[in-house]
């Protein structure tokens, strides 16, 4: 069994967990300019670099044993369990919503139909009001990028030479580039009427983590977690500027796989190795299963007008509440249904191994 860079797990974690505190400021903080995490949505972004980078090493030297069925059947394995109970949460979130009133323009039928089609992770209708591609699960719409990514890797990309690679990503950098700085930012594509920004801020970071992997140019500094994760909390909480989109571009296209390089070329052990392990298996969970409270959250702080003193004290303990709900979601529920169905699907041909 190839072993894990434990690093990189640790910087998914701390990404995730930047993800958390960037929605529980958000409430507060509606307007982006007045956010004090101004770009903690680059998380997403960080993610499909981290993907990308995985998804080569993992699975670049199999397909000799494995078909494009085979890996779509690994991944669905890997991934779709926590889709399904982060949308049915999403919806028992909706309604019984006490803030958002959702229910009073949603019928239980209507309800019932767009939870099954959010299951899929396909764009579902907008039950919410806030233009959102899933608004059962707001972070599925990057999920669904994820799905995307997979399927151009197992058809075309993972045939790819490193030249046509090359050209891709250098391709998706300029369309990225052009995108952030026509934008101002690039926080968003989870909206309809922004929904191909998700595909293009997909496209570089995730072939760009793919052509990292396969060129094999990491970077060995001391205490890399530390210095990696350092580096992530201090980009994604500068400020505003007056050409921001191009520090947002910068950020995704220069200093997202230096840090991965970096991560992935360091060491670590002991107490740092045990953290990295917690969070790195933490990440995904909390970021799937976290933001159909914050709806909740968000909205009660929308009518209540809570003060920042009443707000301190929710804000804290619904974080401390995402880390055991996230904990418990992978312990009694994701884990558990991923071994069966690794039982009942992927033993046989050994598909496995990662």
């Amino acid at each position: 069994m190839k072993p894990h860079y434990p690093i990189l797990d640790g910087l998914r974690g701390t990404a995730a967990i930047l993800v958390v505190v960037f929605h529980l400021f958000e409430a507060y903080f509606p307007v982006p300019a007045n956010h004090p995490m101004h770009h903690g949505y680059l998380a997403v972004d960080f993610f499909y670099l981290l993907s990308g980078f995985v998804v080569g090493y993992a699975y670049d030297d199999r397909w000799g044993k494995m078909n494009v069925v085979d890996f779509f059947k690994i991944r669905l394995v890997r991934l779709h369990p926590l889709v399904i109970l982060g949308v049915l949460v999403g919806a028992i979130a909706f309604y019984f919503d006490p803030y958002t009133n959702g229910m009073q323009h949603t019928s239980v039928v209507k309800l019932i139909g767009v939870t099954l089609l959010s299951f899929t992770l396909l764009p579902a209708p907008d039950v919410r009001g806030w233009n959102e591609t899933h608004p059962l699960d707001g972070p599925c719409w990057s999920l669904l990028q994820e799905y995307i990514a997979n399927i151009i890797y197992a058809v075309f990309a993972r045939k790819m030479s490193k030249i046509v690679l090359w050209v891709i990503v250098i391709i998706s950098a300029i369309a990225l580039a052009w995108t952030a700085v026509w934008r101002g930012d690039v926080g968003t594509g989870w909206s309809f009427d922004t929904f191909w920004i998700a595909f293009v801020r997909m496209m570089f970071p995730f072939f760009a983590g793919l052509l990292l992997f396969r060129s094999a140019k990491l970077i060995h500094i001391p205490h890399a977690y530390i210095v990696c994760s350092v580096i992530l909390i201090i980009l994604f909480f500068m400020p505003t500027f007056k050409h921001n989109g191009i520090y947002e571009a910068a950020c995704i296209i220069i200093a997202f796989p230096i840090v991965v390089a970096a991560g992935a070329g360091g060491q670590i052990a002991g107490r740092w190795a045990k953290l990295c392990k917690f969070s790195g298996e933490i990440s995904y969970p909390i970021y799937i299963m976290h933001y159909p409270f914050i709806y909740i959250y968000t909205m009660w702080v929308a009518t209540k007008k809570p003060t920042p003193q009443q707000i301190v004290p929710v804000a804290c303990g619904m974080f401390i509440f995402f880390i055991l709900l996230a904990y418990a979601a992978l312990k009694l529920y994701d884990e558990p249904v991923r071994a069966w169905l690794k039982n009942r699907f992927l033993l046989k041909k050994q598909l496995i191994k990662e």
